[in-house]
């Protein structure tokens, strides 16, 4: 749908990811100040693959029905549409789900009939089979050919989503769009885009807003940002009166999760800001003019979701000085003695394939490499013990053959044992299963719905709902 760019498409992005915190008077702002629809992201990779396994939002169902009705409210009384992207936090059909009987129950609370729109990109393991098998899917790094044993152990595959599957929805009359699995900024650029604006400005206008307001020079200043899109260009703004973006915060925003803040690989092409250039238009508004849209041939992202092994922990802070003086060579000698431990505690034809492991909190424990040369004593030390094994009874059972070891093993043997401070009792914790990304690939296709469904819900239907799909 084209639309006259003079006055700009102006979009609402009121949070960073739905369930984080909408402000009902700040998209009471954005619509008195024009905007034509409301856009946010739902959901990331960030905390790991569980969310893709289990079909599950790591978001509070309350929070997230918080700000749907908000929106919704918003959406009954203004006739713009809601669009949101990587529904219940992963994407998956399960995820999916979810968020619609969210939906659903705010509809029936609120007595409104949105026409929703339900884009599903999970896919049949069948079908990934035949794409890996005509060669059409490549790995990213550090993902290794992908073969047929590893496609079957995944609980859930999608594809991540670019702007069409959006843009075919909004054409077809959709109040409410309720996505699968996509880039955070195809979600934005989807609505500016059916528009008619430039496909430069919209996708860049996506990756500036992806976080709402944190594009903003105070982060904790509202939840949202409005923006603007036009011919040459776009503008932003946060929805909170206090706040302010500068061409700082906004061109930096750029880095944000992008291994390269000049251009941006997306579904269908790269975005590339290499010439763009960021001014303030007056105290709180930044206009980016500049941005390039270069389209290429047409992939999407998959993300498979594997469930493993089962693990059990347990943690203790050390003060010994002891320890502090030489703590890579005490979690040397410490996991040595615990491996033995359990070989001499657990027949080997219970224990099977198992690991154990030790993080070192407040020395090297996020990044696993050792500190140089020289570098403070810090002064006391958190460590994780990690037990993995094949059953949760197995991998308690190592844990309690470990417990007097990890925390009563002396850095310097001889001297009186010491006692570390555990943080629990029970002291050993058992974590469940774990879960892991199995699929960090592309696939290449010749048709942007090749792997996108749609299905529909027309509340306005008298008999309640009425589905149908296209490819």
């Amino acid at each position: 749908m084209k639309q006259d760019l003079e006055n700009g498409i102006k979009v609402i992005v009121p949070c960073g990811s739905l369930g984080a915190g909408v402000r009902e008077e700040e998209i009471a702002r954005g619509l008195a100040l024009g905007a034509q629809a409301i856009a946010t992201d739902a959901g990331s990779t960030d905390s790991g693959a569980a969310y893709l396994a289990l079909g599950k939002s790591k978001n509070n169902r309350g929070a997230v029905k918080r700000d749907l009705k908000i929106m919704m409210k918003a959406q009954a009384d203004s006739g713009v549409p809601i669009i949101v992207g990587t529904s219940g936090q992963a994407g998956g059909d399960l995820n999916l789900a979810w968020t619609r009987d969210i939906v659903l129950e705010v509809a029936r609370e609120l007595a409104v009939s949105p026409k929703i729109a339900m884009i599903h990109c999970e896919q049949n393991k069948s079908a990934v089979k035949r794409l890996n098998a005509a060669g059409r899917i490549t790995p990213l790094p550090p993902s290794k050919d992908l073969d047929e044993a590893t496609i079957d152990s995944c609980e859930h595959i999608v594809a991540a989503l670019g702007v069409e599957p959006f843009v075919a929805a909004l054409e077809d009359g959709a109040d409410i769009i309720l996505a699968g699995r996509a880039t955070d900024t195809a979600v934005i650029a989807a609505f500016p885009i059916w528009k008619g604006a430039p496909w430069g400005p919209s996708w860049h206008a996506g990756k500036i807003a992806e976080c709402g307001v944190q594009c903003a020079e105070n982060t904790t200043g509202g939840s949202g940002v409005l923006l603007s899109i036009d011919a040459n260009g776009f503008e932003v703004e946060p929805l909170d009166p206090g706040n302010r973006c500068t061409p700082n915060s906004v061109s930096g925003h750029m880095l944000y999760e992008n291994s390269d803040p000049f251009r941006l690989t997306e579904p269908g092409g790269v975005l590339d800001v290499s010439d763009a250039e960021y001014v303030s238009l007056n105290q709180r508004t930044v206009r980016v003019t500049g941005s390039r849209w270069e389209p290429q041939p047409y992939t999407m992202k998959l993300e498979g979701a594997a469930a493993g092994p089962y693990q059990t922990v347990m943690l203790v802070g050390i003060q010994d000085p002891d320890v502090l003086a030489d703590i890579d060579g005490f979690h040397d000698r410490l996991l040595a003695a615990l491996y033995e431990r359990t070989c001499q505690s657990i027949p080997e034809e219970e224990l099977g394939e198992f690991h154990i492991s030790l993080r070192m909190y407040g020395w090297n424990a996020v990044t696993g490499v050792k500190p140089p040369t020289g570098t403070a004593t810090p002064p006391e030390v958190g460590v994780l013990f990690v037990a993995t094994a094949s059953t949760q009874e197995l991998a308690n059972t190592i844990a309690h053959a470990c417990n007097p070891y990890f925390f009563h093993y002396p850095s310097i043997m001889g001297k009186e044992l010491p006692s570390y401070g555990f943080a629990f009792s029970p002291a050993d914790i058992p974590r469940g299963r774990i879960y892991e990304f199995k699929l960090n690939h592309v696939v290449q296709l010749n048709d942007p719905f090749e792997l996108v469904t749609t299905e529909w819900l027309d509340l306005s239907q008298e008999n309640g709902s009425k589905e149908k799909e296209y490819a």
